[in-house]
């Protein structure tokens, strides 16, 4: 008890040098928390991609359409459980173009193709009678507070409807997720009730989700799709849907290097502050160490006891910086859609853990060996 006594009175020695340097490292690990949490947004999904899904789009660009009549074609090949259209809308909702992601889908095909969507059995039959019929995400519906059974106009932009230019949908249901990191932003209409009211676009989608059986033949299937449609007016590209993702969203930077980039410079900041805080701590106690030593404390006693206080001043900001960091996450994207999912991933909290660990032990290390090597009589003429 004495020996922690010491700990805790060499913390409050100096409460302002201590309450800045906790500062600056709570600082550093609210901004790692919101990094992660940006980082994590913008793969858009990788974490949870399916294993067995492929994505199928046109060779040249993702605006590019295909023939529709490749589904039965894609569904011919061997390993192909099931191929699905898709296509982009892009309406306009409240003069926001693009407000949230329009997708047109084949109602019950993607719901078997994508499993991690929990939809009452109820909402899928009432879809699947619906012919305007539109399935929202959880969180979508929460920020527009709309109600099942409203009807959603989109004004036209690319995809004209035959008569004036507006779109309407009628809400039959909401969808959430298996995790958290499924998006539920999403909103999901029916691709026949585009295809009968379009003023052109017949026969063409967007692109193809691909469930196969086996997800170790992904490769030879992606190979043996692009093979039957080479040299075809309209040539695809299939990847991985975990592939798909991340290239698209590199579009907008390697994000993650951008992340590490900017928490190195943070953490070496950091590190340098809270080192010469314990370096200081330890120069100013000179004397104190050479008395310990001289009544019988060990080398592993001061050496420990320099550690535990550099591992307090990091333990406590650390853990308010991550404290604050999950609370002001938790309460979701910032940016009003952008980032639809906006989580703190539990392994980079875990990371963030050792990091404070590390943080404590790298910036006493030092100094405590200073305090080790002191020789008593020394240290007491120093005073």
């Amino acid at each position: 008890m004495k020996f922690l006594g010491l700990v805790l009175s060499n913390f409050r020695r100096h409460k302002l040098r201590t309450f800045l340097t906790i500062s600056a490292i709570l600082v550093a690990f609210i901004l790692f928390g919101f990094l992660a949490a940006v980082r994590n947004a913008f793969s858009m999904g990788v974490s949870v991609a399916g294993q067995n899904r492929l994505i199928v789009r046109h060779k040249i660009s993702l605006i590019q359409p295909l023939p529709q009549s490749y589904e039965t074609q894609i569904e011919s090949i061997d390993g192909v459980a099931d191929a699905t259209q898709a296509s982009w809308f892009g309406g306009i909702y409240q003069d926001k173009p693009n407000a949230f992601a329009q997708i047109a889908v084949e109602p019950e095909e993607f719901l078997a193709t994508y499993s991690e969507f929990i939809v009452s059995p109820e909402t899928k039959k009432k879809w699947l009678e619906t012919k305007t019929g539109v399935l929202v995400g959880k969180k979508l519906m929460e920020r527009y507070q709309w109600k099942v059974g409203q009807r959603i106009p989109l004004e036209a932009t690319f995809n004209r409807p035959k008569s004036g230019n507006t779109w309407t949908f009628d809400i039959i249901g909401s969808y959430e997720g298996k995790t958290e990191e499924v998006d539920t932003t999403g909103f999901f209409f029916r691709h026949d009730y585009l295809d009968q009211n379009r003023f052109f676009g017949d026969g063409i989608t967007g692109w193809y989700y691909i469930r196969i059986a086996d997800p170790s033949r992904a490769e030879a299937i992606v190979k043996a799709i692009d093979e039957k449609f080479a040299n075809s007016p309209a040539e695809t590209k299939t990847e991985t849907e975990k592939a798909f993702i991340k290239g698209f969203a590199e579009q907008m930077g390697n994000i993650a290097a951008i992340t590490i980039a900017i928490l190195t410079a943070v953490f070496f900041t950091i590190l340098l502050v809270a080192g010469n805080t314990m370096a200081q701590a330890v120069r100013e106690r000179i004397g104190e160490l050479g008395v310990l030593k001289a009544i019988g404390f060990t080398d592993g006693q001061v050496v420990s006891m320099v550690l535990l206080e550099s591992l307090l001043i990091a333990v406590v900001g650390g853990a308010l910086g991550l404290g604050l960091a999950l609370l002001i996450i938790s309460k979701g994207d910032p940016t009003g859609g952008v980032m639809p999912v906006f989580i703190f991933p539990a392994r980079d909290l875990i990371t963030g853990v050792i990091l404070v660990v590390l943080l404590g032990i790298v910036t006493g290390l030092l100094p405590a060996l200073q305090a080790m090597r002191l020789n008593a009589v020394e240290a007491l003429r120093r005073e």
